[in-house]
């Protein structure tokens, strides 16, 4: 019998890679697109309540899209927005 009072070691699997938000965002952008949904309000309806249910599980958008904290995501789009702002 095994204890488990004992520190485990678990090894990484392949869902334990990491995801860029830039990659995320493109997958779930064109799978809702090529479901006829309007990609930004229905990403935007997810980034405010959480609610997984505004991205299609197409293309396994909404597992890929949950990979990753909300904020994160947030951060991501505020980076990038910022970022053309500089470049004009």
């Amino acid at each position: 019998m095994e204890s488990f009072d004992q520190t485990m070691k678990f090894k990484r699997t392949a869902d334990d890679e990491t995801y860029q938000a830039k990659d995320v965002f493109s997958v779930v952008y064109g799978a809702l697109k090529e479901k006829g949904y309007n990609p930004i309000n229905q990403i935007v309806g997810y980034l405010l309540s959480g609610d997984p249910a505004y991205i299609t599980s197409h293309q396994n958008a909404r597992v890929l899209i949950r990979k990753l904290e909300r904020d994160e995501l947030l951060e991501e789009l505020v980076a990038s927005y910022l970022t053309t702002l500089d470049n004009e």
